[in-house]
């Protein structure tokens, strides 16, 4: 998939910014429809102005200008079809590739400051690790099973935390997540960190990786209320 989606980060590299051309979107969103058999549909895009770009939704505050759902009833145009997906962004080229969650994956969401920490620690541990992305926003989302996100707050509990009290959550059914290369207005690309590969094609349970996340947003949480002490 290295030719037309984005490649990975390193754990040490700094990211570059892709452009959001039109044919890379459509061949990213028609490469994870065929080789992952991903469903896949189009949020908003970004349209230029003087002396910038603005999300192609107009609004005067938008949160993820240029990478979220156009429509309420978005779960109706996701689409698990090469030919539908070639259909829709020859329509709108521009507009962002957005994964519903809950249905072929769920993913885990930390700070990106754990999630490197516990990719670091998952490495010496040998785990097998599914796809991960990071966001623009400096967020972390690691791909696993269908059904995390009803289970995370009893794991984290077993693991002897308040899910409250980590910044860990799951994004599931009736979510989305932007794929890469998607921007996002001002604030950059959301890349992979661990692309989809042949070898990491079968997701992992959200209680293999727990452990080594939980722990990374523990340490980061105390490593914050030392730096306000």
């Amino acid at each position: 998939m290295e030719d037309t989606i984005e490649g990975s980060i390193g754990l040490t590299e700094a990211a570059q910014i892709p452009a959001q051309r039109g044919t890379q979107l459509l061949d990213s969103a028609v490469r994870y429809v065929e080789e992952r058999h991903w469903e896949v549909f189009p949020g908003t895009w970004l349209e230029p102005v003087a002396g910038g770009e603005r999300c192609s939704c107009a609004a005067p505050v938008c949160d993820a200008p240029g990478a979220h759902a156009v429509r309420p009833d978005w779960s109706s145009l996701a689409t698990g079809s090469s030919a539908a997906a070639r259909r829709l962004w020859g329509k709108e080229p521009k507009a962002s590739i957005l994964l519903p969650t809950g249905r072929t994956f769920d993913a885990l969401e930390v700070p990106e400051s754990a999630g490197f920490l516990a990719l670091a620690r998952m490495e010496r541990m040998h785990t097998a690790l599914g796809p991960v992305m990071c966001t623009p926003d400096r967020r972390m989302l690691f791909l696993v099973l269908p059904g995390a996100a009803g289970k995370l707050p009893d794991l984290v509990r077993r693991l002897g935390w308040m899910p409250g009290s980590l910044d860990l959550a799951a994004r599931g059914d009736g979510q989305y997540v932007a794929a890469p290369p998607t921007r996002v207005g001002g604030r950059g690309a959301v890349q992979w960190v661990r692309k989809p590969t042949l070898t990491n094609r079968w997701l992992p349970d959200a209680e293999e990786l727990l452990s080594a996340l939980a722990y990374a947003c523990g340490r980061e949480a105390a490593d914050g209320r030392g730096r306000r002490s």
